[in-house]
C-alpha cells in the first residue's frame, strides 16, 4: 500500500504541473490579448529604433562631444523634421483645395441640378437624383445614424495621435538605451557566443535597413510614373494625388491599390478618357510593381530571394493586415540570417562574420580580403 502511494506522488506531481503550465500559458495569451494595442506599438517603435540605431551611432562617431542623447535627439529631430514636411506637403494644399471646393459647392450643386459639368452628367445618365427622390426617408434614417460612428472616428482618431506620440518616444528610448541594454543581455553569455549574438544582430539590424530603402525607393518609382501620367493626361492638382499615392504605396502589395482608387477616382471626376487611361495605367503598373519590382529591389536591398519576398508579404498579409504586410519583409531577412547562421554551426562550418543573399556574400565588406582566403582561421564554433 505504502509503495502505490510513493508511486502516485510522481503522479500527481506531474499532473499539477501540466495544470500549472496550461493555466500561466492561458494566462500568457490572455495577458497578449489585452495588451495587444500597446504590443503592436512596441513592435513599430522597435522597427522604427532598428532603421534610426545605425544613423545616431554615426552622429555619435562623427561628432566631438560624443554624447549619445544628443545624437539620438539631434537624429530624431531630423526624422521628425522631415516627416513634418511630407505631411506639409500633403496636408497644405488639400486644405487649400478644401476651401476652394467650399466656394465651389453652390456652383456645382447647381451643375448637379442642371445636369451639367462631369459629376452632373454622370448623375443625369445614372437617374441618382430620382433615387434620391424615391428613398429619401431611408437616406435621411442613415444619416441620422452617422452620430455613433462619428464619435467612434473620433476616438479612433485620438488613440491613433497617442499612439502615434507614445510610438516616438519608445523608440527614443530604445535606440538612447540600446547600447547598454545589448552589453547587458551579451554580458550573460561566453565572449565567443556573445561576438556571435552581436555580428547576426548587427545582421538583421541590416535588414530592416534595407528594407526601409528599397521600400522608399519604389515608392519613388510609383510617385514618379504616377506623376507624369496624371500630368500628361491633364488632370488637376496631379502633384498632390501622385504623393498621397506615393506615401499609401509604401504599404506592400495594398499600398498601390488604395492610392489607385483616389488617382482613378479623381481621373474620372475629370473625364472618361482620362479615367480609362489612367485606371489602365495602375492594372499595369501594380502588377510590374508587384512582381518585378517589389522582388527584385527588396531582394537586393534586404538580400532576399524574389520569391520568399512574395511569399512572405502574402502570408504576412494574411496573418496580420497592414502591420503584416510591413514587418513581412525585414522579419523574413532576419529568420534568413538566423537560419543560415545556425546551420552553418550544424554544419561545423561557422564563419567569422555573418552572410546575406544566396550567394552569401559577407555583411561587413570591410574586412581584409585574405581572412577569407585562408590567412586567418576563424575561430570554433561556440557551443
Amino acid at each position: 500500500m505504502v509503495t502505490s502511494r510513493r508511486e502516485a506522488y510522481p503522479v500527481a506531481r506531474t499532473t499539477m504541473t501540466v495544470i500549472g503550465l496550461v493555466l500561466l500559458t492561458g494566462l500568457g495569451l490572455l495577458l497578449v490579448y489585452v495588451t495587444r494595442r500597446v504590443l503592436v506599438w512596441m513592435v513599430i517603435a522597435a522597427f522604427f529604433a532598428t532603421a534610426l540605431y545605425p544613423a545616431v551611432n554615426w552622429v555619435e562617431r562623427r561628432a566631438a562631444w560624443h554624447r549619445r542623447w544628443l545624437a539620438t535627439l539631434l537624429v530624431f529631430l531630423a526624422f521628425l523634421a522631415v516627416l513634418a514636411g511630407i505631411i506639409a506637403v500633403f496636408v497644405v494644399p488639400l486644405a487649400h483645395e478644401a476651401v476652394r471646393l467650399a466656394d465651389e459647392l453652390p456652383r456645382v450643386a447647381d451643375d448637379v441640378q442642371r445636369g451639367r459639368g462631369p459629376v452632373g452628367s454622370l448623375v443625369e445618365r445614372y437617374h441618382i437624383r430620382r433615387y434620391i427622390a424615391e428613398h429619401r426617408d431611408q437616406l435621411q434614417g442613415y444619416a441620422r445614424g452617422l452620430g455613433a460612428p462619428t464619435l467612434a472616428f473620433l476616438r479612433g482618431a485620438a488613440t491613433t495621435v497617442a499612439g502615434v506620440v507614445t510610438i516616438i518616444v519608445l523608440a527614443y528610448l530604445m535606440v538612447l538605451e540600446a547600447p547598454k541594454l545589448v552589453d547587458n543581455v551579451l554580458a550573460l553569455f561566453p565572449d565567443r557566443r556573445a561576438a556571435r549574438i552581436r555580428r547576426v544582430g548587427a545582421d538583421c539590424a541590416r535588414s530592416v535597413t534595407g528594407y526601409i530603402t528599397g521600400n522608399l525607393l519604389i515608392s519613388v518609382i510609383c510617385g514618379l510614373a504616377t506623376y507624369a501620367v496624371l500630368f500628361l493626361t491633364g488632370i488637376p492638382y496631379a502633384g498632390l494625388i501622385a504623393a498621397f499615392v506615393a506615401i499609401a504605396d509604401l504599404i506592400p502589395l495594398v499600398g498601390a491599390t488604395l492610392g489607385a482608387v483616389v488617382a482613378v477616382g479623381a481621373a474620372f471626376l475629370h473625364s472618361i478618357t482620362a479615367g480609362i487611361v489612367v485606371l489602365v495605367f495602375f492594372i499595369v503598373y501594380q502588377q510590374l510593381e508587384n512582381h518585378l519590382l517589389q522582388p527584385i529591389i527588396l531582394s537586393r536591398t534586404v538580400a532576399l530571394n524574389p520569391l520568399t519576398v512574395l511569399v512572405a508579404i502574402l502570408i504576412a498579409v494574411e496573418l496580420a493586415g497592414i502591420l503584416g504586410a510591413l514587418l513581412a519583409i525585414p522579419v523574413a531577412g532576419m529568420i534568413q540570417t538566423v537560419a543560415r547562421d545556425v546551420w552553418n554551426e550544424r554544419q561545423g562550418r561557422c564563419q567569422p562574420r555573418p552572410t546575406v543573399g544566396t550567394d552569401e556574400t559577407p555583411v561587413d565588406e570591410a574586412e581584409p580580403p585574405e581572412a577569407e582566403s585562408g590567412g586567418d582561421q576563424p575561430p570554433p564554433c561556440p557551443s
